[in-house]
């Protein structure tokens, strides 16, 4: 490997005046500079032209240099098969332009890292932008497709053009080598378009009772409708999710979501409702509302953080884990009515308008009882709707005189942790400040109380702390405070997701997957070391700390945390290959690897552009703010985009990065833009 502060070895780019250029002086590549003396020697040595065009503010082809242009063996095969050309793009946008159009004309995706292969005569014939250097998620590694393309030149001259298909296909079968399992965008699809044909067209959810909400199965839904645009898998999670909004597993008038429902309708919960579940379901609500706004789901996540605060939150701020189901010795005595009940407080003509919506009948719905629901209820209208309010308000003021379910009041740190992101990722959609304020202090009680150095215990209550944590704790816990970082700009809080991360890498890890063991390496207790890695009523750590991983990369700029979450990623579902629908959280991790939206925007000025970019869908973007260079680590690659662009956006979607954005109104079209790809 040679690098690039290594002085002894320099190629042409070292008389080069571009910055960007100059950056390339050092690389094994033997490169030209684009001029007729490059032109001239690619004819006389009737080898095709590799050309590569960027920028020196492009993250994604700092990476592209560093995996491959930096590496002795890379470079020996571009050598020996091609002449190199590198084109700085603000230098020469004639010949970027000329050639980005030949790459949309090849029906690609434009962005930078351009790479582009090209006659001696600098005709184009195939591209892309960047490739990796090693094959991964159905990309073929950089030097397969070098020696491919060189093949191609070679043995079947004539037929480069029309061959495009099929230099595709062996690329395509040089980035799945035989007996290793690849998962990438393709299979993602599929895998989504097959759980999406076991759903219930009718009642939501998947198909049979009992019914569980399932939210990270929905979100996976949710980002095959953004991949895709098909807009069938919007309707499958906006028809399953309004099913539970308006069926009896959501509490009409207290707020928050039961555990499941033991029917296939929704209509009949097991009444005990989880921390975790909420959490979930939280953010689940956010996602959906930003694409159809329906105010039923702004209604039902405004309720439910009601529930959070008058019902499960702890003196020091945190979240309890749990409702019981039963309350004297009856499961769900203290949410099922009668009639009589509901006419003794309101009257017999608010009572019989109120049992029209809500299914009050005599015989009741469950047991000679009702639960309340709205899943055949008539069409509302405001006056309806506000008339309504003031009635729940009065039967729950009557229900909480009733003998309240056990309340398990013990702070769990992943549990906390997926509730703590749910807010501020929910308080961001919904303009929601004081979410944010409760998550804060949340997170600052288990920050403090909760740890032992860079240690996060699992369990506490009452002043005891069970420690060490698990693998779940650490993957929450980061999530949370990688969420709020973003929301806020508080440095404090990604130095504290590092000390985290590190510390989570130093006891829980699986050296043979790159995974993590669910308990630390000291957990003295255990006959063995638990390593699933499917999911359960929550994601699997697994997963979580997957997508942190990929958060990290973009927040720290240490591309490090990519490459390991590559590692994880790969080799989880590599040997998942046959229960990948027990992994779905990992899925989605994965789409956010390959279509996650980087924003970097930078200057001190530059308020709004951080605005635009927060409010785009989260579990499709990263936002680091890059207000100045003493805000980022001195080898921080933002540093460069802060250089090029002061109060600007930068948007990277899967190793492409667009020009700067000035124009808070216009992230959002230039990031849909580049994931459509």
């Amino acid at each position: 490997m040679t690098s690039p502060r290594d002085i002894t070895h320099t190629n042409r780019l070292a008389t080069a005046t571009s910055p960007y250029l100059l950056q390339h002086q050092h690389n094994p590549v033997d490169w030209w500079q684009w001029g007729p003396d490059a032109l001239a020697e690619a004819k006389r040595s009737n080898r095709p032209i590799m050309l590569s065009v960027g920028y020196a503010a492009c993250h994604w082809c700092h990476v592209m240099a560093h995996e491959s242009f930096e590496d002795e063996a890379t470079a020996k095969v571009m050598n020996e098969l091609f002449v190199n050309i590198k084109v700085d793009r603000e230098e020469r946008p004639d010949i970027d332009q000329i050639y980005m159009n030949a790459l949309h004309l090849l029906g690609e995706q434009g962005g930078w890292p351009l790479t582009m292969f090209l006659t001696p005569a600098a005709e184009p014939v195939w591209g892309g932008t960047y490739f990796p250097n090693v094959s991964k998620f159905g990309r073929p590694a950089f030097t397969d497709i070098l020696r491919e393309v060189s093949r191609m030149f070679r043995d079947e001259p004539a037929k480069i053009e029309q061959n495009r298909a099929a230099l595709l296909a062996r690329l395509a079968d040089k980035a799945r080598p035989a007996g290793k399992v690849t998962i990438g965008l393709k299979e993602l699809d599929a895998a989504a378009k097959q759980i999406g044909n076991a759903f219930d067209s009718v009642n939501g959810g998947l198909r049979g009772a009992p019914k569980f909400p399932q939210p990270f199965i929905l979100e996976m839904l949710w980002r095959a409708g953004s991949r895709t645009g098909d807009v069938k898998f919007f309707e499958t999670v906006e028809h399953s999710l309004e099913r539970m909004c308006e069926g009896g597993i959501y509490d009409h008038l207290g707020g928050g979501f039961s555990r499941y429902s033991v029917d296939e309708r929704w209509l009949v919960p097991h009444f005990e409702k989880m921390l975790y579940d909420n959490a979930l379901l939280l953010e689940l609500l956010a996602i959906v509302y930003q694409r159809n706004g329906n105010a039923l789901f702004r209604t039902r996540a405004r309720e439910t953080v009601e529930w959070l605060k008058r019902e499960m939150t702890t003196p020091e701020g945190a979240f309890a884990a749990s409702l019981d189901a039963d309350s004297e010795g009856e499961e769900g005595k203290f949410y099922v009515w009668s009639e009589n009940e509901i006419v003794e407080l309101i009257g017999p003509e608010a009572g019989a308008f109120f049992a029209r919506f809500y299914d009050v009948s005599a015989e009741g719905n469950f047991e000679g009882h009702t639960i309340l629901n709205r899943l055949k209820a008539p069409p509302r209208s405001e006056a309806d709707e506000e008339r309504l309010t003031a009635l729940r308000k009065i039967l729950l003021d009557a229900r909480a005189a009733r003998v309240r379910p056990g309340l398990d009041d013990k702070v769990l740190a992943d549990w906390n942790g997926l509730m703590i992101s749910g807010l501020v990722n929910a308080s961001i959609v919904f303009d929601e400040p004081s979410w944010l304020a409760m998550a804060r202090r949340a997170f600052d009680f288990i920050a403090a109380s909760m740890t032992k150095g860079d240690r996060l215990g699992h369990s506490w209550r009452a002043g005891q702390l069970l420690f060490p944590g698990l693998a779940s704790d650490f993957a929450a816990m980061i999530r949370a405070a990688l969420a709020l970082h973003e929301a806020t700009g508080d440095q404090a809080l990604l130095e504290q997701a590092l000390i985290w991360q590190r510390a989570l890498d130093a006891h829980y890890t699986d050296p043979d997957t790159g995974g993590y063991y669910w308990s630390a390496d000291d957990a003295g207790d255990l006959l063995l070391r638990p390593h699933s890695t499917a999911d359960d009523a929550t994601p699997n750590p697994n997963s979580v700390a997957a997508q942190n991983l990929v958060r990290l990369a973009v927040l720290s700029g240490d591309d490090k945390w990519r490459d390991r979450a590559d590692r994880m990623i790969e080799s989880i579902l590599s040997a998942a290959a046959q229960s990948l629908f027990g992994h779905v959280a990992l899925l989605n991790a994965l789409d956010l690897r390959l279509r996650g939206a980087e924003i970097v925007v930078t200057g001190v000025d530059s308020d709004a552009l951080v605005q635009a970019a927060l409010k785009l869908p989260f579990i499709e973007r990263v936002v680091l703010r890059a207000p100045t260079a003493n805000a980022l680590p001195v080898t921080h690659p933002a540093h460069d985009k802060i250089a090029a662009a002061p109060n600007a956006a930068f948007v990277c979607v899967g190793e492409r990065c667009s020009l700067p954005v000035t124009e808070a109104d216009q992230i959002a079209a230039v990031v849909a833009a580049m994931q459509r790809s």
